[in-house]
């Protein structure tokens, strides 16, 4: 790794795109965190502009950490269109020139040293007008196979970042001598959990087994199914913290409810949580969740036993195929298709409540695949890319 000094790092201007989901918006806020933290060690601060759809996550974000931010017209190709969606393809075909003219009057105006893109359709414009500017363009896939935005920028990146080293056979021999597997950049604090804060804060027994549950930030219907079925036998075992979304907690309050007396304390049920998540997943002795890029980043990264319940389908089927590329491996249980039933989670969780060194090898082979440095890996590409010119 180069190392540069503060003259050479003060002034760095950089140009962030990617969003509309927060699998795209999460990873560039990280790195962004990380490239500010790492600049502040020699008394340097980056200029950075984001670029993004006004109505997107990415707008709101970059507000929240009072980040500039560009607007731009932009466009969305759908891969395996029905009738409505080829007229929407046809209709977001004539915007986007008129994001590219914008996205290029952008580069050539801020001049960014180095252009940062983390995918989604809102990333192409900024990434084919660095490229005819001759700007750096540095490139970041989180998913196991590049999404179709990512594949076309892939083409003309300075450097591709990758989360899996199995994303290499994907990439043309020509790409992969662009490519770098950094990981896919996990917030700090998610690292830094404290697990006894995380059962205080929701009233958990501190000796108890506890199994986490979530669907995501909305919740999941399958998941929450599924959970129902399973809490008079599992909670006989252990403890159960649930992140149903806000959708579905009603109707989870009503099943706990419905539990036996002595069992529903086991239980809780909440629609999301906040600023409580590291420490509740350092908490966990089994997570069940989706198989979304960021939340097998984080397993990954804290060594979490984990039983992947993947969102079918998906965008490519990235989540059912990142879950069944850890569980060949090892590191994850998976349930999907016609194994995702009640009965077959209840037998899994079971399994794994009655056989401690099982769950111990899962949480140690997970860890082998992740990269709890992947944002710090992604800042060194991001500052030598800028540098090189």
């Amino acid at each position: 790794m180069a190392v540069y000094s503060a003259q050479q790092l003060h002034g760095l201007r950089i140009i962030v795109t990617g969003g509309g989901t927060g699998g795209h918006t999460y990873p560039a806020l990280t790195t962004i965190r990380t490239l500010r933290a790492r600049l502040a060690e020699t008394g340097a601060e980056p200029d950075i502009l984001w670029v993004g759809v006004e109505q997107g996550l990415e707008a709101r974000i970059a507000r929240q950490e009072g980040l500039p931010f560009r607007a731009i017209t932009t466009g969305k190709l759908r891969r395996s269109p029905n009738r409505q969606e080829l007229w929407r393809n046809i209709t977001d075909a004539f915007r986007i020139p008129i994001g590219v003219l914008q996205a290029m009057a952008t580069v050539l105006r801020v001049r960014p040293h180095v252009v940062l893109s983390t995918g989604g359709y809102v990333s192409v414009p900024i990434g084919v007008a660095a490229w005819l500017a001759r700007r750096p363009l540095v490139m970041h896939e989180q998913t196991l196979n590049l999404g179709l935005a990512n594949r076309i920028l892939a083409l003309v990146a300075s450097r591709v970042l990758l989360s899996h080293t199995s994303s290499l056979a994907n990439l043309s021999k020509r790409t992969q001598a662009r490519a770098v597997v950094t990981g896919n950049p996990v917030r700090p604090d998610m690292l830094t959990g404290d697990p006894i804060a995380g059962r205080a804060a929701y009233g958990l027994e501190p000796h108890l087994p506890l199994v986490f549950v979530t669907g995501g930030a909305q919740g999941a219907v399958q998941v929450n199914q599924m959970v129902a079925e399973v809490l008079p036998d599992v909670l006989q075992r252990c403890q159960v913290l649930h992140q149903c979304g806000e959708y579905d907690l009603v109707r989870m309050r009503q099943v706990a409810a419905q539990l036996p007396t002595h069992l529903q304390a086991r239980y809780r049920v909440v629609d999301y949580i906040h600023g409580q998540l590291p420490d509740v997943l350092a908490a966990a002795d089994i997570v069940v969740a989706r198989s979304g890029a960021g939340t097998v980043a984080e397993l990954t990264a804290l060594g979490r036993p984990a039983i992947l319940i993947p969102l079918v389908p998906t965008s490519g089927d990235e989540q059912r195929q990142t879950a069944r590329y850890l569980a060949e491996a090892g590191a994850v249980r998976m349930l999907t298709g016609g194994d995702a039933t009640g009965a077959a989670l209840r037998a899994e969780l079971l399994t794994l409540l009655d056989d401690a060194p099982y769950r111990h090898a899962l949480a140690e082979a997970a860890r082998r695949h992740g990269r709890p440095d992947a944002a710090a890996a992604a800042v060194t590409e991001l500052i030598d890319a800028a540098r090189r010119g």
